[in-house]
């Protein structure tokens, strides 16, 4: 067997995101040993795109708004497919946490008498937004990791997970290499707490950036034993950038719509009057990318395959004080002056609503002493996710699946290892190591453009079975990547897990896509337009005893009468003035 170094800790933390540092402090706070991992820099976390804001019901600036109204909106925009008892701890304890990293150094934008100040986001009925400008997740992340240094919890980034170690049904840890040198670890651990992000890199336009999101926390899961449940529910934002291309998909923020810009197809023609007259450019995410979708596919669309998106009558000091990032984004990459001309935009692959099935209150997988956190997890956001709720949920799930995970560990009397799991976790690395006829990053790209083509903002029968052909002849060509480590470190190992994880989460889409036989949200099919309350289930995805992928349908969880009263007495606010969506 390989040589390995050994870690032991009492929880182990993967991902240095919100979500995984939210859980590591938990732990920590509770007189355990943890340890954080992630492939990614410390500073570096997806975390920090997120920019809009955290939800919250404080009612500091809408008086009537309440934890059972943020409720009822989330299940509104999710198209009823929430898992409601996720939704209803969400709503309940955002505002403690949310005041919790407030004083952990977020600095979120206060009013006059001291309180977090709270702004409109679509689909909310209420103001409940905070915000700390449109830095949010920047700011958020940097008190967390302050936090960490104050509790002198370690952070190893550069780990490359491969493997969750289970035996008997029961998770003890992970194997693990560092990217540069290649140096395995062993990381031992009573609890695991996976919070390794979603798969929305799989797709050609995505707004995550390169070899993140690539869907490797999914295939840790399935293989570790877990199910994935309405993996087929991926949001895609409108507004994705065109050109240059390898800035294509990068997020341009709704923001830009919000402070009044204005889409246009190649005729002219200021099209949203068709899809939404009452909200124009305001409308729902999943419209408004729909809408841009249908005018770029039916031959309407600007020169680069996207429309556009044109503030230029906005004078250039107001573009300048309002969006800020936009303006220099622009300015940076293809000198254009947005002032004065329209941007090129198209749909952009941007969050993973569907993911690793939980239990709603400890956050617990199906595998036993291994838990989940964060866009790796599914139930809360349904079919359509509420701008805001991503960063509420890294906090209060972060923060549940360490209070969990550190219960359990506590309550351990033994462990129970297998050198038979590290040794097979060796061979897995071992396999990979060896000169090829294909390399990892051509076949991402082309993953990446099956997914686009097959699975994208709209599907259809035909393509979802053509893509899921193509997906299975990529899947021969793992068994013959050329991987060779050199001076330069371990890349080309990395990229072949990487690519391993996004082949995986990418057949577990599109077999989720081909169940859903309805149009809900961002699951849209042309073939089957309208929604069908037949399809009123999540699908769950895991593998069988032979290793294959199969779908299965489960009924959705019950509902209050209480809560389901108020859903269903809430009225969608046509009326977007002073609303930004995010």
């Amino acid at each position: 067997m390989q040589k390995h170094n050994i870690n032991i800790s009492s929880v182990l933390v993967i991902g240095t995101g919100g979500a995984g540092l939210r859980s590591a402090i938990e732990a920590k706070t509770r007189g355990l040993d943890v340890t954080i991992i992630g492939k990614r820099l410390k500073e570096d976390a997806h975390t920090v795109l997120a920019a809009g804001g955290i939800n919250a019901a404080f009612a500091n600036v809408d008086k009537d708004d309440s934890w059972e109204q943020h409720f009822a909106d989330t299940m509104i925009e999710g198209y009823r497919l929430s898992e409601p008892r996720t939704v209803e701890i969400m709503a309940k304890e955002s505002p403690e946490l949310v005041r919790e990293i407030d004083k952990w150094g977020a600095n979120f934008a206060k009013l006059d008498n001291g309180e977090i100040d709270q702004r409109f986001f679509g689909a909310h009925t209420y103001r409940r937004t905070c915000y700390s400008g449109d830095y949010t997740g920047r700011s958020i992340l940097n008190a967390l990791i302050k936090k960490t240094k104050e509790l002198n919890i370690p952070i190893y980034d550069s780990q490359y997970v491969t493997e969750i170690l289970v035996h008997e049904g029961v998770c003890f840890g992970v194997m693990a290499f560092e990217t540069k040198s290649g140096e395995r670890t062993v990381f031992l651990a009573d609890s695991v707490i996976l919070a390794a992000g979603g798969h929305t890199r799989i797709w050609r336009k995505s707004s995550s950036r390169r070899n993140e999101n690539t869907g490797d926390g999914f295939l840790l899961a399935l293989r570790a034993g877990c199910s994935l449940m309405d993996m087929e529910l991926v949001q895609f934002h409108p507004t994705g950038m065109v050109i240059p291309e390898e800035m294509a998909g990068t997020l341009v923020t709704e923001a830009v719509r919000g402070e009044g810009g204005r889409l246009y197809n190649s005729l002219g023609e200021r099209y949203m009057k068709e899809y939404d007259a009452e909200r124009m450019e305001l409308s729902t995410r999943d419209r408004v990318a729909i809408a841009n979708y249908k005018e770029i596919t039916e031959g309407r669309g600007s020169p680069n395959n996207g429309v556009y998106l044109d503030i230029s009558h906005r004078s250039k000091e107001f573009i300048i004080e309002k969006l800020p990032r936009m303006y220099r984004q622009y300015l940076d990459t293809l000198m254009i002056d947005i002032s004065e001309q329209a941007m090129e935009v198209s749909p952009t692959a941007h969050y993973s609503m569907g993911g690793i099935l939980v239990d709603p209150d400890s956050h617990q997988t199906e595998v036993e002493g291994l838990f989940a956190a964060g866009e790796v997890t599914g139930g809360l956001h349904g079919a359509n996710r509420l701008g805001g709720n991503s960063l509420a949920e890294i906090l209060i799930f972060g923060k549940r699946a360490g209070k969990y995970a550190s219960e359990r560990s506590i309550s351990m009397d033994t462990q129970k290892r297998s050198k038979e799991k590290i040794s097979v976790a060796h061979e897995r690395i071992d396999n990979y190591i060896k000169p090829g006829s294909f390399m990892a990053r051509p076949l991402q790209r082309k993953l990446r453009n099956i997914m686009w083509e097959n699975c994208g903002v709209v599907r259809d029968n035909e393509r979802l079975e053509l893509g899921l052909k193509e997906i299975d002849k990529l899947s021969e060509c793992l068994s013959d990547l050329d991987v060779r480590p050199d001076s330069e470190g371990f890349e080309d190992l990395v990229l072949a897990f990487d690519l391993e994880g996004s082949i995986v989460s990418a057949k577990a889409t599109m077999l989720s896509a081909h169940s859903r036989k309805e149009s809900r949200g961002a699951h849209q099919r042309s073939d089957y337009e309208k929604l069908d309350c037949e399809y009123d289930l999540n699908f769950i995805t895991k593998l069988n005893e032979k290793n294959k992928m199969e779908v299965f349908e489960r009924p959705l969880s019950q509902i209050s009468a209480e809560l389901d009263k108020l859903i269903s007495e809430t009225k969608i606010d046509d009326n977007i003035e002073g609303k930004l969506l995010e």
